[in-house]
């Protein structure tokens, strides 16, 4: 596996600007979705900082929960923890939101969509919002992030919030009233996201997600994983399901050639955006 380059965060220029707290922490756990293991001195010469900085840094982070603090560096976190939303939403890949446009260009007038919770399956909302059909669709979801993105919708499509047990951590509800009350219902797509996806299925940390990601797929007609390239070749504590039951899946850098080219034996189509060309790849 390729070492971490030892170019500055940020350059202007010739001249590398220094990072705040915040932001320096926020690209080591980005290094850490590309990387297994970051060393001390590698990310204080990219970062131009002390190494004493570093270990401050790997240390809130470790103690946050979000890394595996090793001995001269850390590892990524383990397969059964992930950070909550709002620490997801912080160490997004640039650009994420480029795949919520795509997810909510596939919806149709008149649709039933169902929508996961997640930090990435929340940026479909606001697309949705601003875009505006002839007849009302209707939006089934148990996270509140999606929710409060569509609230300007009410007056012409119909959003529906699930019932269940709330999850802080996660601004979402799940549990048996959370499955029952969407499989009430039938939906044309559902859009829904994992952890990691690999050879092997697509996978997620939250075992109470899982059950309320499989209700959502077997009540609609197409499922569609929206996952940013660092979930690629990842696995975590529980398989939801095999490749093979995803319709496709929304990204936004292709995965490498081999896994692509599985994909696409499998029958699943994927959409991934195009910095080049600002479209689909």
């Amino acid at each position: 596996m390729p070492a971490i380059g030892t170019k500055p965060a940020i350059i202007e220029g010739d001249v590398a600007l220094r990072l705040g707290k915040k932001e320096r922490q926020r690209r080591i756990l980005q290094e850490l979705q590309v990387y297994p293991h970051v060393r001390v001195a590698t990310l204080a010469e990219r970062f131009d900082v002390a190494t004493e900085t570093i270990r401050r840094d790997l240390d809130a982070l470790s103690r946050d929960g979000l890394i595996k603090r090793e001995f001269g560096g850390a590892s990524a976190r383990p397969m059964g923890h992930q950070p909550d939303l709002a620490e997801r939403q912080l160490s997004a890949v640039a650009g994420f939101e480029r795949i919520g446009m795509l997810a909510a260009d596939m919806v149709r007038s008149g649709d039933v969509a169902m929508i996961d919770a997640g930090s990435t399956v929340a940026q479909i909302a606001p697309f949705l919002a601003a875009r505006t059909t002839k007849l009302p669709r209707t939006f089934l979801t148990n996270c509140y992030a999606v929710v409060h993105g569509m609230a300007e919708l009410a007056d012409h499509d119909d959003v529906l919030m699930c019932p269940g047990q709330f999850d802080r951590r996660e601004n979402a509800v799940y549990g048996n009233d959370t499955v029952e009350y969407l499989r009430r219902f039938h939906a044309n797509i559902a859009f829904i996201g994992a952890s990691g996806i690999s050879r092997q299925g697509f996978s997620d940390v939250n075992r109470r997600a899982v059950a309320v990601k499989r209700a959502m797929m077997e009540r609609s007609d197409e499922t569609w994983l929206m996952v940013d390239h660092t979930k690629f070749d990842q696995r975590y504590l529980e398989n939801v399901a095999p490749l093979e039951a995803l319709t496709g899946i929304i990204t936004d850098r292709r995965p490498e050639p081999e896994f692509a080219s599985q994909l696409e034996r499998a029958g699943i189509r994927l959409l991934a955006w195009c910095d080049e060309k600002h479209g689909l790849a």
